[in-house]
């Protein structure tokens, strides 16, 4: 009997049987395995934590008991139960549910999420609301262990341990996360993971004398009296004792009764408890079992076959993997550095060429940035790779440790401008904007995988603080061969029909990806119009006097920049033009992202959303000139 369709709410969990709630189990992965094939998403981290999910239903109330989940990777199966199974085929569509927890969607999502670490800060401040206004409400936050490689965690537990509060942390314990868990804190909860005995007696124990007639119950309040004395012979108290913290586990993350008797216990604790589970990330799909880290998160795949290793595929990520392995092999002064993104950023090969020059720090992007400067105050050439949407946590670290020290540091920022699918916490278009007000700071936003060759070329010989960002995917397609290379930037004449080409009648500045969609636009207007199309690959500071060269008089100026306007390259670029008594064009305007909050859904929906489609541009730009 089908289970999940009568699942409306967490409440119609309560009454279930055993039997009802492992059927109901294969379904929820079912589910998301036939989404997640379908969407792309994260798949095996919320393969692995079905049954946990189904426990802290069943234990607690929600909207009145509040779940916070840390980064989000884990909230599958809890969207699933808390009335959102008719939306669930829109997830991480256009106009559909996020991947991540959204405020927005429901009110069984307490907090957003998106980044790493922010779930027990987030958590702490919720149950401290709580005992303020004197409510007896538990808050539950769900953390993985890959996580617990993130400093803001241990920020928060260090505050954690105050009497009375209803505060609950579940260490979600797969063994992984994005790349493989790295440093001491892997290793120590590896030791604790592997020191159960105790645990397993102790629940033995209780469910033997519960079984005693009349004073079975009254012999398990008596052990508990006792337990502290028997624990610690059995195991020494743990790190998370010694920061105040109660502490429950290791349990086993798809023992459905066993979870749901430690989160009991949990629940009468006077103080924050934390409980310790170990999940299989990708469990019940032989494919994420065997190789989790493909499926933490991915694109569609066909799920007979499961996700295809491809020999390696072209992106900028690759790309930027094999330049930094040919520049390390002739350089034994560069190092690489990311934060828990071997994978994603390309630096796997560099990994195994170079093991000596590379660190994965863990998901800890200020210390990475930090860590790197050190490197390059003894000479060393540090490479940070990072993802945009992270590097908004180290704008201190690149001012207060790189820049005020002109320390040269090389930060390759991965998934810059707009990113299909992960939605609004992991837009890369704010970067241009904010890192540009570093002083010293370099950018180059390359658009070809040559471009971006030569940008890390010039990067390495001038040893200056830079930063080259690159989009998601691969390249764009179309015929390049009429730009003209001055350098740090290109550009290309388009006449119009049956005209010599003089002064340019209109002038389109732009950058990266995106000059693609202008090109594709001025092939809608050639006709009539002629267009000077230039192409920054330096995009600050700029080169003003030899890009004004190029402009003559036109009568429009318009600048494309796939970022947000507020700050962004187009915004310096009016600022100068407006300045420059020589030059006077007869209009500028700016088609960049005014409503930085985009959510999730394709590349053409973002896209259309922003107005960037050649289409759009095209109709736009013939608006301007009153052509229309």
């Amino acid at each position: 009997m089908k289970q999940l369709k009568n699942i409306l709410s967490p409440q119609d969990l309560k009454h279930l049987s055993d039997a009802e709630l492992q059927n109901l189990a294969g379904e929820l992965r079912n589910r998301i395995l036939e989404t997640v094939s379908k969407n792309g998403g994260h798949l095996a981290s919320n393969l692995g934590i079905v049954e946990t999910t189904l426990a802290i239903h069943r234990v607690f109330d929600t909207p009145e008991d509040q779940i916070v989940f840390d980064v989000g990777h884990q909230c599958y199966a809890h969207k699933l139960v808390t009335g959102r199974q008719q939306e669930f085929d829109t997830l991480r569509q256009w106009n559909g549910i996020s991947g991540f927890t959204n405020r927005k969607e429901s009110d069984k999502d307490a907090f957003g999420a998106g980044h790493s670490g922010t779930s027990i800060s987030a958590a702490l401040g919720l149950a401290t609301a709580n005992q303020l206004d004197s409510k007896d409400n538990y808050v539950i936050a769900v953390v993985g262990d890959g996580s617990f490689t993130n400093g803001m965690i241990y920020e928060a537990l260090n505050n954690c341990n105050k009497k009375n509060l209803r505060l609950i942390i579940i260490l979600n314990d797969n063994e992984m996360s994005i790349s493989e868990n790295v440093g001491g804190l892997s290793n120590y909860l590896s030791k604790i993971r592997n020191s159960q005995n105790y645990f397993n007696l102790k629940h033995q124990t209780q469910s033997f004398l519960h079984k005693i007639p009349l004073v079975g119950d009254g012999l398990v309040e008596g052990t508990r009296k006792f337990k502290k004395h028997i624990k610690k012979r059995v195991v020494a108290e743990n790190f998370f004792e010694h920061l105040g913290l109660d502490y429950l586990g290791p349990v086993d993350g798809c023992d459905l009764k066993k979870l749901e008797s430690v989160l009991g216990e949990a629940k009468s604790k006077t103080s924050c408890c934390l409980v310790h589970i170990h999940t299989v990330k990708g469990k019940g799909y032989p494919h994420a079992e065997e190789h989790p880290e493909m499926y933490h998160s991915s694109g569609p795949f066909d799920r007979a076959k499961g996700i295809e290793k491809k020999a390696s595929e072209n992106s900028f990520s690759t790309a930027f993997g094999k330049i930094m392995v040919e520049a390390a092999n002739s350089n034994d002064s560069i190092c690489a550095i990311t934060a828990a993104m071997t994978g994603g950023t390309g630096l796997d090969k560099f990994s195994q060429t170079h093991p000596q020059r590379f660190y994965d720090v863990g998901i800890a992007e200020e210390h990475a940035v930090t860590f790197a400067t050190g490197l390059s105050a003894n000479g060393k050439t540090p490479v940070c790779a990072i993802y945009s949407t992270f590097v908004q946590r180290v704008y201190d670290q690149l001012i207060h440790d790189a820049a005020i020290q002109k320390l040269p540091l090389i930060m390759a920022l991965d998934r810059c401008g707009l990113v299909p699918g992960d939605g609004i916490t992991h837009q890369g278009i704010y970067d241009c904007s904010y890192l540009s007000s570093i002083p010293g700071m370099a950018i180059y936003s390359p658009e070809t995988y040559d471009e971006m060759k030569q940008s890390f070329k010039q990067c390495f010989e001038r040893k200056n603080l830079a930063v080259i960002r690159y989009p998601k995917g691969a390249e764009q397609q179309y015929d390049r061969s009429g730009f003209m290379d001055c350098g740090e930037f290109s550009y290309q004449d388009f006449e119009a029909t049956g005209e010599d080409f003089e002064d340019p009648e209109i002038v389109i500045l732009t950058y990266g990806r995106i000059t693609k969609n202008a090109y594709d636009a001025i092939q809608l207007l050639t006709a009539n119009k002629r267009i000077r199309l230039i192409k920054l690959v330096k995009v600050y500071p700029l080169q003003i006097e030899k890009i004004c060269s190029l402009m003559g008089q036109p009568k429009l100026v318009y600048i494309l920049e796939e970022g947000i306007r507020s700050g962004g390259i187009g915004e310096k670029l009016a600022a100068v033009f407006a300045q420059n008594e020589d030059f006077r064009p007869g209009k500028i305007r700016i088609r960049a992202i005014e409503n930085p909050l985009m959510e999730q859904g394709d590349l053409p929906a973002l896209y259309d959303c922003c107005g960037f489609l050649p289409a759009q541009l095209a109709d736009e730009i013939m608006e301007i000139l009153g052509n229309k």
